[in-house]
């Protein structure tokens, strides 16, 4: 399932220190075509790991072989990311009895519409619910949801089963969001699953290491939010291998829903798409990208040849990405997180 890069050109990421802190730069993939237009699509983290957002096009200078390149002459621009990459999240929701029938239905709903609010946004977000069925129910379809949308499809949710198919509500979501993934037309394609659940999995129609070698073989990070006095720590960090938050307290619910949908907020704001037009005409050529932010820095670079390169480009134009890029998209661990 996993793919590698391809090595057509040589790749490398650099950092300036200023101090103590640095920018960190991470190559996803570039696009090289006449008449001569760059794009590059990357993201940007402090030194410590934490999401860059919200940088334009004045906080990004291009250097090609060492000379800085005119922002007049390049015309360099941040394009909307959707030209290119599809981010889905699959937000999948313990509907077992001990949710729906207890007094903390209200916050789960609550705590999810918050959620689909905050990485809604910037994601295509599916919301999806189990209880101890054999199949997971969509709630809400990619793409098609929102805050009030999704108290009202929540209200129309009928459990099946009053059991908890945690296992094999995860391996089924995989499968739907690998599914997604790979229907979608853009070249470069993200994904993320998030897991609510108040305790663990009491169903046992699928094993704990059928679970785990499902887990292991996907290419999209995994996050899981577990609140409730039957919550398994260990069971829950198997799941959430990017990141988890968990209580014994039902009224840390909420705050749940929002930790986990903050981080899938921020690091998807620090994705970029930056495109240029080149001042080369033919040759081998190095092209650097520094990102400046106060005092922090950082560069990212990359060779590419400039043959038949000539005027008129348009720094809009569409990237021509490589279509069988892989999907994942890894993430540094925030200090302190």
């Amino acid at each position: 399932m996993r793919a590698k890069l391809p090595h057509l050109l040589l790749l490398a990421s650099t950092a300036s220190l200023v101090g103590c802190a640095s920018l960190k730069l991470q190559m996803v993939d570039r696009s090289v075509q006449r008449p001569s237009n760059i794009a590059v699509y990357f993201t940007v983290d402090t030194s410590r790991g934490d999401p860059v957002a919200d940088l334009t096009p004045a906080d990004f200078h291009i250097y090609e072989d060492s000379q800085p390149v005119s922002i007049f002459e390049s015309k360099q621009t941040i394009l909307q990311p959707e030209v290119a990459a599809a981010h889905y999240t699959l937000l999948l929701v313990d509907m077992s009895g001990s949710v729906v029938s207890s007094p903390d239905m209200d916050k789960v709903v609550a705590g999810a519409a918050s959620f689909a609010q905050q990485v809604g946004r910037y994601q295509k977000l599916g919301i999806y619910a189990f209880d101890g069925s054999p199949r997971i129910t969509q709630i809400v379809p990619f793409g098609g949801g929102d805050p009030q949308g999704t108290l009202r499809a929540f209200a129309g949710f009928q459990s099946k089963d009053p059991s908890t198919n945690l296992n094999g509500a995860v391996v089924e979501a995989i499968k739907i969001l690998d599914h997604q993934m790979s229907q979608s037309t853009l070249p470069l394609r993200f994904g993320t699953l998030v897991v609510f659940t108040d305790g663990t999995d009491h169903a046992a129609r699928v094993s704990r290491d059928a679970l785990h070698a499902a887990l292991g073989e996907v290419d999209f990070e995994v996050y899981a939010i577990a609140v409730g006095a039957e919550v398994n720590d260990q069971e829950i960090r198997a799941i959430g291998r990017n990141g988890t938050f968990t209580s014994k307290n039902s009224a840390d619910i909420r705050r749940g829903f929002d930790e986990i949908g903050a981080r899938i907020e921020g690091y998807s704001r620090r994705y970029y798409l930056l495109s240029y037009c080149s001042p080369a005409r033919a040759g081998q050529h190095n092209v650097e990208i520094e990102a400046v932010k106060g005092a922090m820095r950082g560069r990212l670079g990359y060779d590419f040849k400039a043959d038949g390169f000539g005027p008129n480009c348009d720094p809009n134009q569409k990237p021509a990405f490589n279509v069988h890029h892989p999907r994942t998209r890894p993430l540094p661990t925030p200090k302190g997180k």
